[in-house]
Formats: C-alpha cells, sequence, structure tokens
C-alpha cells in the first residue's frame, strides 16, 4: 500500500467517522486543532485503523501524531515494515 493509498483511506475514514468534508482534509490538516478531533475521537480512529491494516497500533506509535500526515507514516511504517 502507498502513502497516496493511506492517506486516501485516512481522508475517507475521518470524512465517515466524524462528518468533516473530504476536501478539508489535506496531509497538513491538524487533527485536533484543525479538524476539532479529541482525545476520544482519536481512539475511534485507532481502532477503525486497526480493523483496516490487520495489525495492532501501539499507543506510543500514536502519541506523537498531530497531523493526518502522520497518522499515513504511522500506518505506512506499519503496513510496509
Amino acid at each position: 500500500m502507498t502513502k497516496e493509498e493511506i492517506l486516501k483511506k485516512i481522508q475517507e475514514m475521518l470524512a465517515q467517522l466524524f462528518d468533516l468534508d473530504p476536501e478539508e482534509i489535506k496531509p497538513e490538516s491538524k487533527l485536533f486543532d484543525e479538524l476539532e478531533l479529541d482525545s476520544i475521537d482519536a481512539v475511534d480512529l485507532v481502532v477503525k485503523l486497526q480493523k483496516q491494516i490487520g495489525k495492532k497500533i501501539m499507543p506510543e506509535d500514536f502519541k506523537q501524531v498531530r497531523t493526518v500526515q502522520d497518522v499515513v507514516d504511522v500506518v505506512d511504517r506499519l503496513v510496509n515494515k
């Protein structure tokens, strides 16, 4: 899975889960400030991602995530290592 494919999937997921406009979800979008997610939303996102990729995402992997691109990078490391 390429980073572009991962980004597209995450954009779709964010739009669907949190009723966001997919056009507003860019790699540099800040999850908490711009997209207005909270910690519960972040947990929901991790659970959904784990189901999609079939791998466990460790809390420490997600601790430094601030932007959509950060999420893409974490997923890319897990699926393409």
